[in-house]
């Protein structure tokens, strides 16, 4: 928003005093709070305090994701095939191929190099059916207020979507006195969450974004 005067009234202005002086700072002073935006009481909400790293771009698998394999023009090539706890997929033709930690594409591009000794130009496609992500992509749920659960991580959520995908809190738990773990840089620290509030009272403030790696701890009431 801008304050638009004419030249009269800004020679006006400069010939004219205020109680305390001359009206040009406190001009000056508006013009800087009308341009620049004044302080207010209100805060930010749904931030959490500390921010780890960003999430990918790109979805990476991880063990236990399942996946469908396509070889075109050889659907005995093709398939299901679930990714090993220890982040290997193993397909007709080609065993042992690490598959944790990299993109569908990169995966794909890897197919086609063991194929190529026994299909002439394959040409292979991967899609996740069920997402787990890798550990540093998901979201883990602990303690005794909730069944222990790991989730993956989807852009922009927020510990309410972390609630609701593990079907809420038990009726012993501590919501209020629930807490985000989250390791930035190395050391690790705790942003407390008032999740009783949250679902009971709908206090939206509550619900701040969570990140990959994130750990909510809900523990158990003391009653």
């Amino acid at each position: 928003m801008f304050v638009r005067y004419d030249h009269t009234e800004v020679a006006r202005l400069k010939g004219s005093k205020s109680v305390g002086g001359h009206v040009g700072p406190v001009i000056l002073s508006l013009a800087i709070c009308l341009v620049g935006g004044c302080a207010s009481g209100s805060r930010q909400v749904n931030d959490a305090p500390v921010t780890a790293r960003e999430p990918q771009a790109e979805y990476r698998v991880g063990p236990g994701d399942m996946l469908r394999i396509v070889v075109f023009g050889h659907t005995d090539l093709s398939g299901q095939v679930p990714v090993r706890p220890d982040g290997y997929v193993s397909m007709p033709l080609v065993d042992d191929v690490l598959a944790a930690g990299k993109t569908p594409t990169e995966l794909s591009r890897d197919l086609e190099v063991g194929l190529a000794q026994y299909v002439r130009s394959p040409k292979v496609s991967v899609i996740v059916e069920d997402f787990q992500g890798t550990s540093a992509d998901q979201i883990k749920v602990v303690g005794q207020g909730v069944e222990p659960r790991t989730l993956p991580y989807r852009n922009n959520m927020t510990v309410l979507d972390v609630v609701i995908a593990i079907g809420g809190l038990n009726e012993f738990a501590a919501g209020n006195r629930a807490r985000i773990i989250r390791v930035v840089d190395g050391k690790t620290m705790e942003i407390p969450v008032r999740l009783k509030d949250l679902i009971d009272k709908g206090k939206m403030e509550e619900n701040v974004k969570v990140l990959p790696g994130d750990t909510l701890f809900v523990p158990e009431s003391r009653l």
